[in-house]
């Protein structure tokens, strides 16, 4: 099986990019650029127009298809699960493939198929999924909380059910760390919700669901709701903050070790939290919005209350995404720094405005700031980074860069960081920024390798 460094694993894909672009790869210097994992693909290659009156049909993208599992399988036999390519005409006119390796210190780009957050400390998480829930002191089940009635309601509704015994429930609080709820082991005792249990019967999932109130999960698909278990790119988490308001019914955390996750809602999943906010009820129950990287909305006060009443809806607490922890100054936003600046804020996002470069001098020493992001153009002086001596994440355009970088100024505070790619830019001194970048923290780098494809 040939390699991802070898041509003719290439071959295919390349004559389908030729013959989609040929006046733009017509010129020394035109390049393209494409992504290829196992299960996805963002190639340069042109596809069919449609016939009216005639769907899409397979055969009709079938060269792309065949090009695209050539790659993917020499991923496979290279154990690796993504690949960036370039496409390029030489000096010469001929054509040159780079093909680029991203390796386990870069995340997937997302505006740009080559580099996304470079990870420079192994392991590192931002800071909301390093956030554990607060004591709230007096936190009590809700009055509506009846295990005995709800094993009773469940009973009526599930005469045939098969129950957990008391032997599997205990199995299952090993194996997940935690006790269960009474109401929690009252749901079980009553259905287990093994399919295996429901033999020929294919309505009786469907059954169970409309008994309780969600697609339930069987005793062995029970899950904590932990940080990890809701991961997000540093891109995009270190934006976020999590902020609990003083009468907030759920906590707005990422996740939690009291969040036991027993059911799914149309692709939301279901909890009984144990780690209630400031308003809210011990194992009260929540949803987790698959739509969101942070906070939990409340279905209701208790699992009985979910159970007899069966509500509809839930509530979702206002989000967090705002001053004074997250600021934004941009022609929407925010219109200055001095405006952003607050002892509280930890995420300062600096885009698009009218008006000059603004200075981060407002915002140096504030204790708690810990992401800034600046598209180019947008500082008045870049080495007033300096000052911000907490960031963990940094993002910023290539001449911001370049400016920390000459001066010896990268704050060695940082866990992550993003280079800010704005408009058509050359692909290869991007990569070589980053390595700069993660060669300081000594990190694996980005691999890139050339082949040469004639003409």
């Amino acid at each position: 099986m040939p390699s991802i460094h070898d041509l003719a694993t290439w071959e295919p894909l390349l004559r389908l990019v030729r013959a989609s672009h040929e006046e733009r790869l017509a010129a020394p210097g035109g390049y393209l650029t494409g992504r290829i994992s196992l299960g996805s693909w963002s190639v340069p290659v042109q596809r069919p127009r449609l016939v009216p009156g005639r769907a899409s049909q397979v055969e009709d993208r079938q060269d792309e298809f065949t090009a695209v599992e050539r790659v993917q399988d020499a991923l496979r036999a290279d154990g690796a699960s993504g690949v960036s390519f370039m496409v390029e005409t030489a000096s010469d006119g001929g054509t040159l493939l780079h093909v680029v390796e991203s390796g386990p210190a870069v995340e997937p780009g997302f505006m740009s198929p080559f580099v996304g957050a470079l990870l420079l400390v192994e392991g590192a998480v931002p800071e909301p999924w390093r956030r554990l829930p607060e004591e709230v002191p007096g936190a009590a089940s809700a009055l509506s909380a009846d295990a005995a009635l709800l094993e009773r309601t469940l009973r009526e509704r599930l005469p045939d059910a098969i129950g957990a015994t008391e032997e599997e429930i205990t199995e299952a609080e090993a194996r997940l760390g935690v006790p269960l709820p009474d109401e929690l082991k009252a749901l079980y005792r009553v259905t287990r919700a093994r399919w295996q249990d429901w033999g020929d019967d294919e309505e009786a999932e469907q059954r169970v669901a409309d008994a309780v109130g969600c697609e339930l999960f069987s005793l062995d698909e029970l899950y904590i709701a932990d940080a990890a278990s809701r991961p997000c790119p540093w891109q995009f988490a270190a934006d976020d903050a999590v902020v609990t308001a003083p009468d907030a019914a759920v906590q707005g955390l990422v996740g939690s070790p009291g969040w036991i996750v027993f059911g799914d809602n149309g692709g939301d999943r279901l909890a009984v939290d144990l780690t209630p906010g400031p308003g809210g009820h011990k194992g009260q129950v929540i949803v987790i919005d698959h739509e969101r990287t942070i906070g939990a909305g409340l279905r209701a006060d208790s699992l009985t209350r979910m159970v007899i009443d069966l509500p509809d809806g839930w509530h979702q607490n206002r989000d967090a995404d705002g001053p004074p922890v997250v600021a934004r100054v941009n022609t929407h936003y925010l219109d200055s720094v001095e405006a952003a600046a607050h002892p509280e804020l930890e995420v300062l996002c600096v885009g698009w405005r009218k008006g000059e470069p603004v200075s981060l001098a407002p915002v140096v020493g504030l204790p708690r700031l810990r992401t800034l992001t600046a598209i180019p153009g947008t500082l008045a002086d870049p080495l007033e980074i300096a000052g911000l001596t907490g960031l963990e994440y940094l993002s910023l355009g290539p001449e911001e860069w370049r400016v920390l970088l000459d001066a010896g100024a990268v704050p060695r505070s940082l866990s992550a960081a993003g280079i800010e790619v704005q408009g058509e830019q050359p692909t290869l001194p991007i990569l070589d920024l980053a390595n700069e970048l993660l060669a300081l923290w000594d990190r694996p780098l980005i691999g890139r390798t050339v082949l040469d494809a004639g003409r």
